[in-house]
């Protein structure tokens, strides 16, 4: 078996000590190269080649955010490009289908969140995820999953528009001036965001979908392609629960941001079981094929923790079975 090993050296829990480890497990049993990354997008560059190359495996030692890219690699290759696509959303193709034509993917945690990795079900710990993929490889055991796209992009678990995504820029700033993220430092963006500088008084976005009427004065709209949207510390934040891989999207919306009913549908999303979160501004979907977010003004968009930069009008698309997971 021919693989690619796509290392960040910047995320957030990876090393030197720690690759060498993982490198030398992975090597005794398959044939294996390894890059670092060097720059935003190198991830996506690496794995294309690998799929043009006829690799058998990527396999991504980093964060969502090496995920994220590592996946929009695949997705864009020629590989994937074949003939027998289909035209989605906005004039964007979509593959559908490609997951047997491209490298499987493996991911080993090495990021703050790793919430792709969790949502598999595969071990938090990279050395125990590194045995456990290892063990995969040799029975055989993949999973086809599905993916989402927001525009041009790809996704695995989730893309949101309005406050998640302005935090999630917040923490991009602090990461460029050297500052680690933490589950802490999240928490404390969040509350600084949401008291501070978010617009609580004027909702910009409105939820399309073909052949239902427009949702409007929407505040935030979260896009969910599985479950948990996320995690706190070992805790899954679950606005979305029914959201999974084998399904369309999930959406979760507020059209309301007030303090009281904010901490109502915070603590519905922190509890435990599969409940969906309710309340009298609360808007949940399930299973869509897909849907488009419009705001009045530019927007913060994140897709996969990932801040994407500011938007206008996002159509999201779920594209089934793309991509082939060891687990």
């Amino acid at each position: 078996m021919r693989a690619l090993l796509i290392f960040n050296p910047q995320a957030t829990s990876t090393s030197r000590l720690r690759l060498d480890v993982l490198v030398r497990a992975l090597a005794s049993e398959i044939e294996l190269e390894v890059v670092e990354t060097r720059y935003r997008g190198h991830a996506a560059t690496l794995a294309s080649d690998a799929a043009r190359e006829g690799l058998d495996l990527v396999v991504t030692l980093g964060g969502d955010g090496t995920v994220n890219e590592t996946v929009n690699g695949l997705m864009n290759s020629p590989v994937a490009g074949s003939p027998g696509l289909s035209r989605g959303l906005a004039g964007v193709t979509a593959h559908g289908d490609t997951a047997d034509k491209l490298p499987a993917l493996a991911s080993i945690p090495g990021g703050n969140g790793n919430v792709f990795i969790r949502s598999l079900g595969l071990p938090a710990d990279p050395i125990d995820a590194t045995g456990h993929i290892l063990a995969g490889l040799s029975s055989g055991r993949t999973r086809s999953i599905g993916l989402g796209l927001a525009g041009g992009r790809y996704f695995t678990f989730s893309a949101g528009l309005g406050i998640d995504a302005e935090v999630v820029r917040a923490i991009e700033g602090l990461r460029a001036s050297g500052r680690k993220a933490s589950d802490a430092l999240y928490v404390w963006l969040t509350i600084r965001q949401y008291y501070s500088i978010t617009d609580r008084k004027c909702p910009a976005l409105t939820l399309e979908r073909p052949g239902r009427p427009p949702v409007s004065d929407v505040f935030l709209g979260v896009v969910s392609n599985t479950s948990p949207w996320t995690y706190v510390g070992n805790h899954p934040v679950n606005p979305s629960p029914l959201a999974s891989f084998d399904t369309g999207l999930d959406v979760f919306a507020l059209r309301r941001l007030r303090t009281v009913s904010t901490m109502r549908v915070l603590g519905q999303m922190f509890s435990d079981g599969r409940k969906l979160t309710k309340g009298r501004y609360v808007l949940n979907l399930h299973d869509e094929s897909e849907l488009t977010l419009r705001s009045s003004r530019p927007i913060a968009m994140q897709v996969d923790g990932e801040y994407m930069g500011e938007r206008e009008c996002v159509a999201f698309r779920s594209v089934p079975r793309a991509l082939r997971v060891v687990v």
